[in-house]
């Protein structure tokens, strides 16, 4: 198995980005691996006839810092850091996986299908094709007995063993 001495977890708050942030927690504390905890403002989608383009309200982003504040390992002992990034999300994590020099990407998913993913483009999808390390995805909620905030959370995910120290 690889090392694992970074991991990135890309948030945009939702249920399924908590789930990812937990197995996330689990995996860097049980690699004993720093934990990059990543949220992607769009870029504001407003036109005007002179080609103006307003930014994020810098209330809206100081709320977004304060989610961002708010989110807390699930062990104290694991480095924390959190970034706030404006832009197209997927290339957002990607950017902050190679900057970050992260060795993994865990990630919630929505799990879009048919024409609204045609349409709309999947984050976790272009994550998936783009990133120079693996990139785990979390699509649904765990069960009750296999919740990532057990002693066993890392171990439950296939294929991912902790390195022996």
């Amino acid at each position: 198995m690889f090392p694992i001495k970074a991991i990135l977890h890309a948030t945009d708050f939702s249920e399924r980005s908590e789930y990812a942030f937990r197995v996330a927690c689990a995996l860097a504390r049980d690699y004993k691996a720093r934990l990059v905890v990543l949220h992607a403002l769009p870029a504001p989608v407003i036109g005007f006839p002179d080609g103006i383009v307003l930014t994020q309200p810098e209330e809206y982003r100081a709320e977004v810092r304060a989610k961002l504040q708010q989110m807390q390992p699930t062990d104290p002992a694991i480095p924390m850091e959190r970034l706030l990034s404006d832009g197209d999300a997927a290339t957002a994590i990607v950017e902050t996986a190679n900057d970050r020099n992260c060795d993994l990407i865990v990630m919630g998913t929505h799990g879009l299908t048919g024409l609204t993913r045609l349409l709309m483009g999947s984050v976790a999808e272009g994550v998936v094709r783009r990133a120079a390390c693996p990139v785990l995805t979390i699509k649904t909620p765990f069960a009750e007995g296999g919740r990532a905030g057990n002693e066993k959370s890392a171990r439950t995910v296939k294929g991912l063993e902790p390195a022996k120290s």
